[in-house]
């Protein structure tokens, strides 16, 4: 197997793409987690260097400035996520296969940077009234957040047909297991 190979998951804020990452880890111990960099402030529980490289405003736009990324994205005004290109060579020195957690944007740029390489995912949710409730259960959020979550979830989920899978995420297991199996057809190629 290449393990030169990438996993893109992405999905609208909301829509259960961490959480069928974390299984789906368990699954593959040839796997590792593309640790992503971000400008804002952790929430509750999250660790540097293990949910988010967390970095001040400053030192976000400083490392654009000088390419350390081979992605990056304002996804929010004032808020910027990116894939470090140290984080890439990382894993595959350390000869794992990639997992992204990214959003719609970004997937599609990784698509276009990796190619054949990667399989794009998109976890889609199975409403979108589902996916305000899951939004609103998670209790980390503002309603002016969610609110822009969800404004951003419709022009998202428009998307979903430029990726090479779409994981209905209703149930589950379920979706845990149709990801399983699509990510085992695509390394055995």
């Amino acid at each position: 197997m290449n393990h030169r190979k990438a996993i893109l998951f992405s999905a609208p804020s909301g829509s259960g793409k961490t959480t069928i990452i974390r299984e789906i880890l368990k699954r593959f111990d040839c796997f590792e987690f593309a640790i992503s960099a971000t400008s804002r402030n952790p929430r509750e529980g999250e660790k540097d260097g293990i949910d988010y490289y967390f970095l001040s405003p400053e030192t976000f736009a400083q490392r654009v400035k000088d390419d350390q990324f081979l992605e990056w994205e304002e996804v929010y005004a004032g808020t910027c996520y990116g894939t470090l290109k140290s984080e890439i060579n990382r894993i595959w020195d350390n000869g794992h296969v990639i997992i992204f957690d990214v959003d719609v944007n970004g997937g599609m740029n990784l698509k276009k940077y990796f190619g054949a390489d990667a399989l794009a995912l998109f976890v889609m949710p199975p409403s979108v009234e589902i996916l305000e409730q899951r939004l609103r259960n998670r209790g980390t959020e503002s309603e002016e957040n969610i609110t822009k979550r969800l404004a951003r979830s419709a022009a998202e989920l428009k998307m979903s047909d430029q990726f090479d899978v779409t994981i209905v995420n209703d149930i589950l297991n379920d979706a845990v297991d149709k990801t399983q199996q699509v990510i085992n057809n695509y390394l055995m190629n």
